[in-house]
């Protein structure tokens, strides 16, 4: 019988958990060092207790960088089954989480289908939901709504919830005093942002956080600390408007584990390269530790169609730096609902950032594949190649549809008989080199 809630509370008790047992495994790190991890909150393990499908994974700068896969339907663009092939194609590329930030239609069968049938990890943005869920307008919902929603979502199994609990009444006469460029770009914070101006209340998330974390506790769901103010501009970047905001977050994570509930902490955004490491830095220092869960960073404004590559340079300095979590980015991004193939871009852009930063913080067996295809290239061993690529399909795609020619097919079609490799491999093996 269980004798913890969440997976902070059970470490927090000594007791190592299933979860934290599976975690360590993939990581290539003790139990023991799992265990303290997560009861210090510097590991999150988003596992809700409904998930069963779930393979777990751990959250945290010590251990790989994880990355989230956005999607879900629009009024635009409603179709499920598309859904479904984005979620099956990130989850066959390794995607280690799933947000579904549907905004139409009704997302529960969506949602639980998710839970019921997905391994990885499920986030979703509740202050989306709530006004689908009632079909009312935002000026027309109460605090007890948007709390009730939260609820809902973690009966339905999700593992863990972006809250926009750090924007509070303060912050609206920040916005109108320091005239940013964007003002807000995050779809979460500008609803609560509306929703606070038309009431005159105070933002529910914030106001009633500690009923939140108890629904999070019965539930085992982790807060995702949302960045209601993340700069949406290079211009906006590390200003008043977001560090005030971060410094509440950091506040918030010491309430939710009061609870014994998991946090994660939402960042940035756009940020001018020379600012990512920095914002990392500010982060670790007010949330303590909490795992960092950042959107790009995108580094240049002027790339739209490109802004998966964008993310992956701010990702890759951003990870190699102490964030946790990268949100992928598309090429869709600004312009349009990421396609199937858009999806795929985005996923690779983001895992390659992953993987570059988990090689130089030097995570365990993290290089362990680079060495395998270093081997495998010294022999032009291709299908080797290919075994070791993140994308085996289109390298082997690209190699097939531009073959060398038969007497130096073990070569590509860009040098030929001018190949290094295959020049140094005949002359170590005292063998004649015929260029022509």
């Amino acid at each position: 019988m269980q004798t913890y809630t969440t997976q902070m509370d059970a470490a927090r008790k000594g007791i190592i958990t299933p979860e934290m047992e599976i975690v360590a495994k993939k990581e290539y790190r003790t139990t023991e060092e799992i265990h303290q991890w997560v009861a210090e909150g510097k590991v999150a393990i988003p596992a809700n207790k409904h998930h069963t499908c779930l393979n777990p994974e751990g959250v945290g700068s010590m251990l790989r960088t994880k990355i989230n896969v956005n999607l879900g339907v629009s009024r635009d663009c409603k179709d499920y089954n598309i859904e479904m092939q984005k979620v099956m194609s990130a989850v066959n590329m390794g995607a280690e989480a799933i947000m579904d930030l549907s905004s139409h239609g009704n997302t529960q069968p969506f949602r639980q289908k998710l839970t019921h049938e997905c391994p990885v990890m499920i986030g979703t943005v509740p202050v989306y939901d709530s006004v689908i869920h009632y079909q009312r307008d935002l000026a027309e919902l109460t605090a007890q709504d948007f709390i009730d929603v939260v609820r809902l979502h973690a009966e339905d199994g999700v593992d863990f919830v972006t809250l926009h609990c750090g924007i509070t009444r303060k912050t609206i006469e920040q916005i109108r005093k320091h005239k940013r460029k964007m003002n807000i770009v995050s779809r979460g914070g500008s609803l609560v942002f509306a929703w606070m101006s038309m009431t005159g209340n105070e933002n529910p998330f914030y106001e009633h956080f500690d009923e939140i974390c108890e629904i999070c506790a019965e539930h085992d769901v982790t807060i995702s600390l949302g960045d209601a103010c993340r700069p949406g501009c290079l211009a906006d970047a590390t200003d008043v408007c977001q560090i005030e905001e971060l410094v509440r977050l950091g506040e918030l994570t010491k309430r939710a584990w009061a609870h014994n509930v998991q946090v994660m902490v939402e960042g940035p955004g756009h940020v001018p390269l020379n600012q990512v490491a920095a914002n990392m830095e500010v982060q670790k220092s007010i949330c303590m530790g909490a795992p960092f869960y950042v959107l790009g960073p995108l580094v240049t404004d002027i790339a739209p169609g490109y802004d998966h590559i964008t993310a992956a340079i701010g990702g890759a300095v951003a990870a190699a730096s102490g964030a946790a979590f990268l949100c992928y980015v598309t090429p869709a991004e600004h312009l349009a609902l990421p396609n199937v193939d858009d999806v795929k871009q985005g996923i690779v852009a983001s895992k390659i950032a992953a993987h570059a930063a988990d090689i130089a913080k030097g995570i365990p067996h993290a290089r362990d594949i680079d060495d395998k295809m270093g081997d495998a290239r010294r022999v032009l061993d291709w299908d080797a190649q290919f075994a070791c690529a993140l994308d085996p399909e289109t390298a082997k795609a690209i190699r097939d549809a531009r073959l060398p020619e038969d007497d130096h097919s073990d070569t590509c079609s860009m040098c030929g008989k001018f190949c290094a490799v295959r020049s140094m491999n005949k002359a170590l093996a005292g063998e004649y080199i015929d260029i022509l």
